[in-house]
């Protein structure tokens, strides 16, 4: 199986380079954050950054630093598929426990924090920041997970600061690329 971990910063625009990934390569797409979601909602709770950040922590602290990707595998394990797009992928533990399904390819996105701010603060998203201390907090927490050596071996960086058209640009060009190299890989 061939797994493609997007990584990088709240807001550098991880989804839309997950998505077009997923739609240029035909894999089916699931969002770690979306798994930690559905667990603040399961518990009844708001959807705030610090709900959101609190229990993927506990999640950690009780299952191990790779929890959210054991949820991802649990999911995956059930589908009969040739690769995944796992988008939100925060720490080396994560892409340890991802790699025993197969071939993981990592792709990280990469926004100056000014940017990923804006962009962050427009969308509204529920369960996004909704000030600069928000903003960050969910920084700072990243970067405890250790997003930044997931960032730092990544075989395929985007740079992420023009725009829309550009990213997508970037993104079906490594898409490109990562099919290229599963050819090779086979």
């Amino acid at each position: 199986m061939i797994i493609v971990a997007i990584t990088g910063m709240p807001g550098s625009g991880k989804s839309t380079v997950a998505k077009v990934i997923a739609e240029k390569l035909g894999y089916p797409i699931l969002v770690m954050g979306d798994i930690v979601r559905e667990e603040v909602i399961r518990r009844g709770l708001d959807l705030s950054a610090e709900n959101i950040e609190r229990i993927a922590r506990e999640l950690r602290a009780l299952r191990g630093p790779g929890a959210v990707a054991e949820l991802v595998v649990e999911k995956v394990k059930a589908l009969n598929i040739p690769g995944i797009v796992v988008d939100g992928v925060r720490s080396l533990d994560e892409i340890r426990v991802l790699s025993r399904l197969g071939r993981v390819y990592i792709v990280a996105v990469h926004s100056p924090p000014n940017l990923r701010f804006q962009r962050m603060i427009s969308r509204g998203r529920k369960g996004d920041v909704g000030g600069l201390e928000e903003f960050r907090f969910r920084d700072k927490a990243n970067l405890e997970l250790g997003i930044g050596s997931v960032i730092a071996l990544a075989d395929y960086m985007i740079v992420n600061n023009s725009t829309l058209d550009k990213l997508v640009e970037e993104a079906k060009r490594v898409a490109g690329e990562i099919r290229d190299a599963v050819r090779d890989y086979s």
